[in-house]
C-alpha cells in the first residue's frame, strides 16, 4: 500500500514537472512573453520622436554652440588688454672695481638685488573697422551654422518618413496575405470536397496546396523584412530595441495640394541652402572689406605703470624705489599695403564671385528638383487611381471566375489565377499609397517646408 502511495506521489510530481517544462517551453518559444513594448506611432509623431533623439541634431547643434564660441571670441577683442608682470633679480657681482683711465675707480657692491613690476592698459582705438567686420563677419558664421541644423532636421524627418512608411507597406502587405491565405484556405476545403465528389483531379488539389505554400513563403519574407526596417526604425527613433511599432492609417487624400509655382516659390524663399550661401556671399564682403582695411593706419592708447625697486627688499623704507606713469598713443602705416594689397582684394573678388554663380547654379538645381518631385507625386496619385480601378476588375474578375469553378467551366488554374491577381492588386494599392506618402514628403523638402506639420 505504502510503496503504491509512493507511486502515486511520483507520478503526481511527474506530471507537475511535465506541466511546468511545458510552460517554460512555451515562455520561451513565445516572443510576445518577453517585455516587448507594442508602440503605435502616427508619421508626425514618429518625427518628433526621431527628431527629440536625434544624434545628428545633437552633433549639429554642438557646431551652433562652437560658432556661438568663436563669435564670443571675436567680441572679446574689443575689450582693452591688461597685463601685469613681476621681476626679481639677483646679482653675484666678484669683479666689482671699475677703473676707466685716470680717474678715481668706480667700485660696485659685490651683489645686488633688484625687483620690476609693470602694470599697462593698452587699446585699439582705430583700425579700420577690422573688428567690426571681424564680429560682422562670426555672426554670419553663427547663422550658417544655425541654418545647418534645421537642415539636419529636415534630413532626419524624410529618413524616418522613408523608414515609417516601409514598415507600413510591410505591414499591409502582411495583412493582404492573411486575407489570401484565408481565402485559399477555404478554397482548399472546397476543392478537397470536389475531389472526394470526383470533380477535380488530385492534381487540382496539390496546385492549390502549393500555391498556399508559396504565398506562406512570402509571408515569411515580410515578417523578415519587417523586424529589420522595426529594428532600424526603433534605433532612429532612440526607443528601445524591442519595442514593435505599428504604423498609423494614411490618408493620401489629406495631402494639401497647390500649384507647382506656389512650392517653387516657397523653395526659393525657404530653401536652407539659398539663405546659406547669401550669408557666404555677405561674409565674402566682409572679407574684402576688412582687406581693404589694411591700406589704413591704425591707431591705438595706453597707460604704464613702473615699480622700480633697486633695493631688493619688497617693502623698502624711505625712497629706496620710484614708480613712474606712463600715458600715450601709437599711430602706425603700413605704406607698402596700399600698393601690394589691390591683389589680395582681387582674390576675394573672385571668392564672391564664386558664390554668386553658385547661387546661380543651386537654384537651377532647387527648380529641378521642385519639379522632378512634383510630377512624382502627381505621377503617384494617378498610380493609386489606376491600381484602384484593377482592383475592381479583378474582383469582378474574381467573382465570374469563383462562379465558373463551382459549376465545373473554369479550372483550378483559372481560380488560382483570378486570386493572386486580386490580392496582388490590393498589395499593390498599399505600396502605391506608401509611395505616393513619400514623394509628397520628397516634394516638400524640395519646396522648404516642414515635414512635421
Amino acid at each position: 500500500m505504502e510503496i503504491k502511495n509512493n507511486l502515486k506521489n511520483n507520478s503526481s510530481i511527474y506530471q507537475t514537472a511535465k506541466i511546468l517544462g511545458f510552460l517554460l517551453l512555451l515562455i520561451a518559444t513565445n516572443p510576445l512573453a518577453f517585455s516587448q513594448e507594442l508602440k503605435t506611432l502616427s508619421i508626425n509623431e514618429a518625427i518628433s520622436l526621431g527628431l527629440s533623439n536625434s544624434k545628428t541634431l545633437q552633433l549639429s547643434r554642438s557646431r551652433v554652440e562652437k560658432a556661438i564660441s568663436v563669435y564670443n571670441q571675436t567680441l572679446d577683442k574689443a575689450l582693452p588688454s591688461i597685463k601685469a608682470n613681476a621681476i626679481y633679480n639677483h646679482a653675484e657681482i666678484p669683479n666689482n672695481v671699475l677703473e676707466i683711465g685716470s680717474g678715481n675707480p668706480i667700485t660696485l657692491p659685490k651683489r645686488a638685488d633688484a625687483i620690476l613690476g609693470t602694470f599697462s592698459i593698452e587699446e585699439l582705438i582705430f583700425a579700420g573697422n577690422k573688428l567690426k567686420y571681424a564680429k560682422e563677419s562670426t555672426d554670419l558664421l553663427k547663422k550658417i551654422a544655425e541654418l545647418d541644423v534645421d537642415k539636419s532636421k529636415e534630413d532626419v524627418s524624410l529618413a524616418i518618413v522613408n523608414s515609417y512608411l516601409s514598415l507600413y507597406k510591410l505591414d499591409n502587405s502582411k495583412v493582404v496575405i492573411n486575407q489570401n491565405l484565408t481565402a485559399l484556405d477555404t478554397q482548399l476545403k472546397q476543392t478537397n470536397r470536389f475531389f472526394e465528389q470526383g470533380l477535380v483531379t488530385k492534381n487540382d488539389v496539390l496546385r492549390l496546396q502549393l500555391q498556399r505554400s508559396n504565398v506562406e513563403l512570402t509571408g515569411l519574407d515580410i515578417d523578415k523584412n519587417r523586424n529589420i526596417v522595426n529594428y532600424n526604425l526603433d534605433i532612429l527613433l532612440g526607443l528601445n530595441e524591442s519595442t514593435i511599432l505599428k504604423t498609423d492609417n494614411i490618408n493620401v487624400a489629406d495631402n494639401q495640394k497647390i500649384a507647382f509655382k506656389s512650392y517653387l516659390d516657397s523653395a526659393l524663399n525657404s530653401r536652407v541652402e539659398i539663405k546659406q550661401i547669401d550669408y557666404r556671399a555677405a561674409v565674402n564682403d566682409k572679407n574684402i572689406l576688412s582687406i581693404k582695411a589694411d591700406r589704413l593706419p591704425i591707431l591705438g592708447a595706453g597707460a604704464n605703470a613702473y615699480y622700480l625697486n633697486p633695493n631688493g627688499a619688497f617693502i623698502p623704507s624711505g625712497n629706496q624705489f620710484v614708480t613712474p606713469l606712463t600715458i600715450g598713443a601709437t599711430l602706425s602705416w603700413n605704406i607698402s599695403n596700399l600698393f601690394t594689397n589691390k591683389n589680395k582684394v582681387a582674390e576675394a573678388t573672385f571668392e564672391k564671385n564664386e558664390t554668386l554663380v553658385n547661387k546661380s547654379i543651386l537654384i537651377d538645381n532647387i527648380k529641378l528638383d521642385v519639379n522632378r518631385n512634383y510630377e512624382s507625386y502627381l505621377q503617384s496619385i494617378k498610380k493609386i487611381d489606376v491600381i484602384d480601378a484593377s482592383i475592381n476588375q479583378a474582383q469582378e474578375n474574381n467573382k465570374i471566375v469563383v462562379s465558373k469553378y463551382q459549376n465545373s467551366i473554369a479550372s483550378i488554374t483559372d481560380r488560382i489565377d483570378a486570386d493572386t491577381q486580386l490580392f496582388q492588386a490590393k498589395i499593390n494599392l498599399e505600396i502605391a499609397k506608401a509611395d505616393a506618402q513619400i514623394a509628397y514628403y520628397n516634394l516638400l523638402r524640395s519646396a522648404g517646408i516642414q515635414l512635421n506639420r
